[in-house]
């Protein structure tokens, strides 16, 4: 069942890679400000679903439409406008530019839009403010704690003012202290701005922060709030 309303939406979407599928007719939707968890096992594509929705990967049939335009329409050069613009991403590993500062890593996505530096960086200290980790604003990514360096990382993910924000396990790599943290201050910076957040996550704990849970498993999901 697709609620109506959607930011974004998947519908029936597969993709193999050789005989091996990874999407089997899932489908998947998202609304302006909500929060949904896709969780499920190791292998059960959740990550495939995840780059569908985000048009890094194309299904091999099926439609994925964000904001009534169907990405698979949209040209490569259209799709990476796209992801700039609208999407932000959030990975298990921060993926901060190494010889980047803090504050140049979460100025980067306002600096590729065309940006000036200096209002881009104005900018990314505010997001830094936000997400408490304006003190390590001239360090490298190298120099911070595993927390900071995610909370850098969210900061990144928000900066541009995203429709939708991609979070592919963003506290995989952390302790559970910090891993609670960077989780309320994702979703309530999140909420805040009206930005849809897709989080990947095998951790119920994780899970727990969403508005509602959709389980990938072979392939399919299974939205546990309209399941009966």
């Amino acid at each position: 069942m697709t609620p109506a309303g959607s930011l974004l939406t998947a519908q029936d979407l597969n993709k193999a890679y050789g005989s091996t599928p990874a999407l089997d007719g899932a489908s998947f939707s998202v609304h302006p400000g909500e929060v949904v968890a896709v969780m499920g096992p190791s292998g059960s594509g959740k990550s495939t679903l995840l780059h569908c929705l985000a048009g890094i990967v194309t299904p091999d049939s099926g439609t994925v439409t964000y904001a009534g335009r169907e990405l698979s329409a949209m040209s490569d050069a259209g799709r990476s406008a796209l992801r700039r613009s609208d999407f932000g991403f959030v990975f298990q590993f921060g993926q901060l530019v190494p010889e980047l500062t803090c504050v140049e890593n979460v100025a980067l996505p306002l600096r590729l839009d065309g940006v000036r530096r200096r209002a881009a960086e104005r900018t990314a200290l505010e997001w830094m403010e936000r997400l408490e980790v304006e003190d390590v604003a001239a360090q490298r990514p190298g120099e911070v704690s595993g927390g900071q360096g995610q909370r850098v990382a969210v900061a990144r993910a928000l900066v541009a003012s995203p429709k939708v924000v991609f979070a592919d396990e963003p506290t995989g790599a952390l302790d559970s202290l910090n891993g609670e943290r960077v989780m309320e201050l994702l979703t309530e910076s999140a909420r805040t701005a009206g930005t849809a957040v897709v989080l990947v996550t095998h951790e119920a704990r994780v899970a727990a922060y969403s508005d509602r849970e959709v389980v990938v498993r072979d392939g399919r999901c299974r939205d546990l709030e309209y399941a009966v």
